[in-house]
Order: structure tokens, then C-alpha cells, then sequence
């Protein structure tokens, strides 16, 4: 049985956490950063975690992580 290919563009953009989780990086962070305010760029910053409903396609693409 050959092996499954994961889907190199979500391998990028999606981690794991040491407890299982999916994660993921907020969107709108990327640049343009001087005309946002500070509230939102601190709203965007860090990690976000996959949702249950989403965490199944995730799966899909990525078998191995």
C-alpha cells in the first residue's frame, strides 16, 4: 500500500499542539500593519485553534501530523 500524500499548502499553515490540537495563524497579520490600529494587529497576533467542525478535513489533508 503506498503512502498517503499530505496537502503541502495546509502542511504550511497548520500545526499541532502537544495535546492534539490543530492550530492555525490568524488572518490579516500580513501587512499594512502602520494603518491598522493597535487593538486589531493585537487581535490578529498569535495562534488561533481549529474548530471540531473543521478539525475532521484537516485530518484528511494531513495524515501524518
Amino acid at each position: 500500500m503506498p503512502k498517503i500524500k499530505s496537502h503541502k499548502t495546509s502542511q504550511k499553515r497548520l500545526g499541532v499542539t502537544g495535546g492534539g490540537k490543530i492550530v492555525r495563524v490568524r488572518a490579516w497579520r500580513g501587512h499594512h500593519l502602520q494603518i491598522k490600529s493597535s487593538s486589531r494587529t493585537r487581535r490578529y497576533a498569535g495562534k488561533a485553534v481549529v474548530g471540531k467542525q473543521h478539525a475532521e478535513q484537516v485530518r484528511r489533508l494531513l495524515p501524518y501530523l
